[in-house]
């Protein structure tokens, strides 16, 4: 694996964990924990877009001048999930166990296929085309 790859997989594994906690903080009810673990998830995640999107994605789709490509599902794919975190605060609020957990299985299918294209297909294309330890080191200034 290069720069790229290494890099962003390892943030989507982060990501997962926070998923999983505040997943599993709904499941016992337990809701001081799982509002704090669903905003600890939600920043964790806008953080990881803002990298892709203000930094990774213009710089791919500038070395490859491809922008309706796979960055555009990518953004797209982003948005949906940005619904989703808004409709798991408003279930999260009204303290409802079965909305929030059905929210959860919806949102855990969209992640798995992304990441799977993000981690398989662009990411790995990132590391062809870009100076991948420059493009890191930006994400991560971020």
């Amino acid at each position: 694996m290069s720069a790229i790859t290494e890099t962003m997989s390892a943030d989507h594994k982060r990501c997962d964990e926070l998923f999983a906690a505040a997943e599993t903080a709904v499941s016992e009810s337990d809701w001081d924990l799982a509002n704090q673990a669903l905003n600890d998830f939600i920043a964790g995640m806008n953080h990881h877009f803002k990298m892709e999107e203000e930094v990774m994605f213009p710089a791919f789709e500038s070395a490859t001048g491809m922008t309706m490509g796979p960055t555009q599902m990518m953004r797209s794919e982003h948005e949906q999930m940005r619904e989703l975190f808004t409709d798991l605060e408003a279930g999260a609020a009204e303290k409802d166990v079965d909305e929030v957990l059905g929210l959860c299985e919806t949102l855990l299918m969209i992640m798995q296929q992304h990441n799977v294209k993000e981690e398989q297909m662009l990411y790995r294309m990132a590391d062809e085309v870009l100076p991948g330890a420059e493009v890191v080191s930006e994400m991560q200034a971020l």
